[in-house]
């Protein structure tokens, strides 16, 4: 799909007359508690432990190049971590590109970190988010940094898509080895979020953002996936600039395995409970 424009914008269209839900799937209520409310329009959902918990909070921003919808596998990757880690999870339903664009998506879902930053303390608050979305969270990182709130507890990315222009010279050495992902569909999608802005804008390509003041980076890559050279790009940065990353490498892993139904899986989220967890102080 993503490797022709127009048969990415195809199947847009297709999802924007017939969209899927973003409901989480009952299953798994079984093992978490699964509530909603709406903030300025936007669902928002909250995955919390069985057992009331004082671990700490995360916001999770989920991926789907900006035009796709969180999907089933998001939702148990949650709740893995909600189980293994008892920390609330806070998921907000953002408008799909063209309705959403990063303008607005990014200074609401920074407000919705900020009330929960309010309530319980940035040291207990972690940002998080795959693909689209760790592109979104590092935007709101620093959009937050921008506020003068203190540095989040951790800020945990996930195959992150960092520059949208597609012009990295590395992405024509990676691109035969990744077996789902491609430019020409992911700039379409790319092209349809950033609306007005340009795409160097750190708000689309947080990669051209300011790391300066930023809570602990954990980000996880994998080497056949389009998005590692972003990842290697914010690794060259953050050593230059002296910036907190724990850079995790998973060789010959594709796009997102973290969430994926394999051993690799389990040990990334293993690091992604020790990062989410990091010296809760809630009362």
């Amino acid at each position: 799909m993503f490797s022709d424009p127009e048969r990415t914008l195809a199947r847009i269209d297709e999802l924007r007359k017939n969209p899927v839900s973003f409901e989480p799937p009952a299953s798994i209520s079984r093992h978490v508690n699964v509530s909603s409310h709406e903030v300025g329009g936007w669902p928002v959902f909250t995955i919390a432990p069985k057992t009331p918990s004082n671990a700490g909070h995360v916001v999770y921003l989920h991926g789907g190049s900006y035009v796709f919808q969180i999907n089933p596998l998001h939702w148990k990757f949650i709740a893995r971590l909600v189980r293994a880690t008892g920390t609330t999870f806070t998921v907000p339903i953002m408008p799909l590109a063209p309705e959403g664009r990063a303008a607005v998506i990014v200074d609401r879902a920074a407000t919705i970190v900020q009330s929960i930053v309010t309530d319980v303390g940035a040291e207990n608050v972690s940002v998080m988010g795959d693909s689209s979305g760790g592109g979104m969270t590092m935007a709101v990182s620093m959009e937050l940094r921008d506020r003068k709130l203190p540095p989040l507890r951790s800020i945990v990315l996930i195959a992150p898509w960092l520059d949208i222009s597609g012009t990295d010279p590395m992405l024509a050495e990676i691109a035969p080895h990744d077996p789902w992902l491609a430019v020409p569909g992911t700039h379409a999608a790319g092209s349809l979020y950033r609306g007005e802005l340009d795409e160097s804008d750190w708000r689309v390509s947080p990669i051209h953002g300011d790391l300066t003041g930023l809570g602990p980076i954990t980000l996880f890559t994998g080497t056949r996936d389009l998005v590692h050279a972003d990842a290697l790009r914010l690794r060259e940065r953050a050593q230059h600039e002296g910036i907190a990353l724990d850079f995790q490498v998973g060789e010959g892993m594709v796009h997102d395995y973290p969430l994926l139904p394999i051993p690799e899986a389990a040990d990334a989220r293993q690091v992604i409970a020790s990062a989410i967890s990091r010296g809760s102080s809630a009362a």
